[in-house]
């Protein structure tokens, strides 16, 4: 008898129908969380935008909470990956903290509108954060300090400046893309065009170097 055959990888093969339904939904919800944020957004409004009834997009999601906490994991959840992969390195990858954040904004790339909801959100000044969001860039702010602290050349700044080590790459990458649609108004630059994003890339990787540069 032969044997049976290893399922691909679910990478690898063909989404089913109701898989890229659910990620249609997923690119839908990040795009209305960010130009609304989450009290304004319905899930009347998402179903309507991909071409469903309600009670078809609560086959894919249970509510609202549950379809904003799939959309914050999707989009975060490498993110918070990459910084874990760094932290669980060996020390000689320390000397590559550009790259790690290389990774980060190719990653955000995928996702622009994951910037957007963000800072829809803090932009309120915190108090009106999904408990999700809170929840993710806690994890995400922890992760980034221990990065940060891991470095040998944290040493040059000390402890009491990892906050704002953190917060100035926090701004630096997320505001690029938080900024690219007021910026392509105003200035006429598409900056998730690929030569723009290369050129963020090298730039905030100089950034990088300059500042975790051993003394």
């Amino acid at each position: 008898m032969p044997a049976a055959a290893t399922p691909a990888p679910a990478e690898d093969r063909p989404r089913t129908k109701g898989e890229q339904t659910a990620e249609r939904i997923l690119d839908v919800a990040e795009e209305r969380f960010a130009e609304c944020g989450y009290a304004g957004t319905t899930l009347r409004d998402v179903a309507a935008r991909v071409g469903l009834r309600i009670p078809s997009l609560y086959n894919h999601f249970p509510g609202k909470e549950a379809l904003y906490v799939a959309v914050l994991e999707r989009g975060l959840g490498p993110v918070l990956a990459v910084l874990s992969e760094y932290l669980d390195a060996d020390a000689e990858a320390y000397r590559d903290s550009g790259r790690v954040v290389e990774r980060v904004i190719e990653l955000l790339a995928r996702r622009p509108n994951l910037a957007r909801l963000i800072q829809y959100e803090t932009l309120s000044g915190g108090g009106r954060i999904s408990p999700a969001l809170r929840d993710w860039m806690a994890r995400a702010f922890a992760r980034a300090h221990e990065a940060v602290e891991a470095t040998p050349a944290a040493r040059r700044w000390g402890r009491e400046r990892a906050p704002f080590l953190v917060l100035a790459m926090y701004h630096m990458v997320l505001g690029y893309f938080a900024m690219a649609p007021l910026y392509r108004e105003l200035a006429g630059e598409d900056l998730l065009a690929d030569e723009m994003l290369e050129r963020q890339k090298r730039f905030v990787t100089d950034v990088v170097d300059t500042l975790f540069a051993e003394a």
